[in-house]
């Protein structure tokens, strides 16, 4: 499988890391730690060099309860880091729901848009269904930022979440999207309770059998935090625990903070799916 994206084909054969990089003061995990250009890239270099296959810029928190951002703040913060990022020849996403931003982020050469809102906003799909070659990540969110965990969904969550995804992949298709470009994510933590992301890590294989490439974001969920009793920075093995479970129930798209932590525990994930498949030659 593959996810095609403006300047590669992304190879899903083995799971992809995807370092988050947060150009926001008020990110629930580490808000305020990489505003300025100089340290958002030099956060970039240093994901790529732990091992992250895929970096996604932000410039909005989407935490429970904080106010959207204007479209001018949220290019300001972007945009500078954007232009440097693209050349460095990795896979660039840029996590928007804005259409004018999305459309500036590819012209500037970004590679992936990651909506939370699924390309719902007025002209969304219309800047992604122009665009030759993007990849684009839909993600399921119950009720929006503000509000969304003051009234969560109600009852199964499982095939509400594949049911939305599909009627927004079926419409990016009538816009002339190709299958190879779309990902889904089914936002956990996004309108939803703990047992129903657990119940949709539980029973991710459902959100499968359409053919869209999977991507998982569990990294310092708060549901994490409920099940462990841990504050947003010691979360850290409870996210990774949570990558691998995800890898292993067949996400080929793991977003993290952790990258290096997550990395390694992809690799022995990995060599365990090596040895089922039969011996190494020489190796011990």
């Amino acid at each position: 499988m593959q996810w095609q994206t403006t300047r590669f084909a992304l190879d899903l054969s083995g799971p992809l890391v995807m370092g988050i990089v947060n150009v926001t003061p008020d990110s629930f995990s580490d808000g305020g730690c990489f505003v300025s250009t100089r340290t958002a890239l030099d956060h970039c270099e240093q994901l790529l060099r732990e091992g992250a296959h895929i970096l996604d810029i932000g410039g909005e928190s989407s935490r429970p309860g904080v106010a959207p951002v204007t479209l001018e703040e949220e290019r300001a913060r972007v945009l500078p880091v954007l232009r440097e990022a693209v050349r460095l020849q990795v896979p660039i996403s840029v996590d928007t729901y804005k259409p004018e931003l999305m459309r500036d982020a590819l012209d500037l050469g970004a590679d992936i848009i990651n909506d939370i809102w699924a390309l719902q906003r007025p002209g969304a799909l219309d800047a992604i269904a122009v665009h030759a070659s993007c990849g684009i990540c839909l993600m399921h969110m119950h009720g929006e930022p503000q509000t969304m965990q003051r009234s969560p969904m109600l009852g199964d969550a499982v095939p509400q979440v594949r049911e939305f995804l599909r009627e927004r992949s079926a419409a990016l298709r009538l816009r002339g999207v190709s299958v190879g470009r779309i990902a889904w994510d089914p936002g956990i933590g996004f309108g939803k309770t703990v047992e129903q992301n657990f119940a949709l890590l539980a029973r991710q294989r459902e959100l499968l059998h359409e053919g869209y490439p999977l991507l998982a974001g569990w990294s310092r969920k708060s549901s994490l935090g409920t099940i462990t009793g841990e504050s947003v920075q010691h979360r850290m093995a409870a996210s990774v625990a949570a990558a691998v479970l995800a890898v292993e129930k067949g996400a080929r798209i793991v977003r993290v903070h952790d990258v290096r932590e997550t990395a390694a525990a992809l690799k022995v994930w990995s060599a365990t799916q090596e040895a089922l498949a039969g011996p190494a030659e020489g190796r011990t």
